[in-house]
């Protein structure tokens, strides 16, 4: 019953309301931390924005497609977390917002990114999963120092070759795309510790036994007829992994291997509110 009556609240833009969706949160907590998730809100309250020392800010799980432009004020911000909401363009005033090293975008309607998000160059984490991405926008390789990116679950079918000038990039999310080939910008890449292209259409993948930084790749539910190749003690998932032999020729043939260890997948859910500011 309860959250029947924040949704309805949720669209009446009365003070009396917005305050009990807020439940009597007027001053800026001790912790610099406001998690405002699952509130149904559709618009975020512009008092919020007088908070200037405020470090994080979530506004999970909500109905918003637009922020107020007083939320430049918010300079300190370092972890805004914007996903489950209904955003089909990333509000510019985001971008404003120089001090974010943290960036939830994840399960909205985003299409393309603005070029203003070149802005943030303190971003080390970008998550853009679950939108509607058919390329990687050319703009994300502009953020000289991000060092994750969850870009799983949009439509993806290659990278752009901009992407092998993020020297500080670590590990990189690609499941659920429509990638055919195994982007060959990644084979350019030596600093990369994580690469997960799981649940692809990847038909075929080269060695990845170059790349001195490797440590995991996830390559499972592709109709692959080869697992990558990789260094000494570079964990891989999927077929054909070290829990299992690659596919043996006996006269010409394959002998398929099943394997049967359940794949790991990345990370579910974002830091949790209480998470320390990078």
């Amino acid at each position: 019953m309860g959250n029947s009556l924040k949704a309805i609240l949720a669209f009446v833009p009365a003070n009396k309301c917005q305050k009990y969706l807020l439940e009597e949160l007027e001053e800026m907590p001790v912790d610099k931390m406001v998690d405002l998730s699952g509130r149904q809100m559709r618009r975020l309250p512009v008092h919020i924005c007088s908070f200037r020392e405020l470090v994080k800010l979530y506004l999970s799980d909500n109905n918003l497609n637009h922020l107020p432009p007083e939320l430049e004020q918010l300079q300190n911000l370092q972890i805004l977390a914007l996903d489950f909401n209904n955003f089909k363009a990333l509000p510019l005033v985001v971008c404003t917002l120089k001090q974010l090293c943290i960036l939830y975008l994840g399960n909205n309607k985003l299409c393309s990114l603005p070029l203003e998000l070149r802005l943030l160059q303190n971003l080390k984490t970008l998550w853009i999963e679950s939108n509607c991405l058919q390329y990687l926008p050319e703009v994300v390789c502009e953020l000289s120092l991000l060092k994750t990116l969850h870009a799983g679950s949009n439509a993806l079918r290659g990278l752009p070759r901009q992407l092998q000038g993020l020297q500080e990039l670590r590990t990189i999310w690609l499941s659920g795309n429509l990638l055919s080939e195994f982007p060959p910008v990644l084979l350019d890449m030596p600093f990369l510790e994580v690469i997960d292209v799981d649940r692809n259409s990847i038909r075929f993948f080269p060695s990845l036994a170059h790349l001195p930084g490797l440590k995991l790749v996830i390559y499972d539910h592709n109709p692959c007829r080869n697992a990558p190749k990789v260094a000494k003690g570079v964990r891989r998932v999927g077929r054909w992994s070290e829990e299992s032999p690659e596919p043996r020729k006996r006269s010409g043939a394959v002998i398929d291997i099943t394997l049967d260890e359940k794949p790991l997948l990345p990370p579910a859910a974002k830091a949790e509110p209480d998470a320390e500011p990078c």
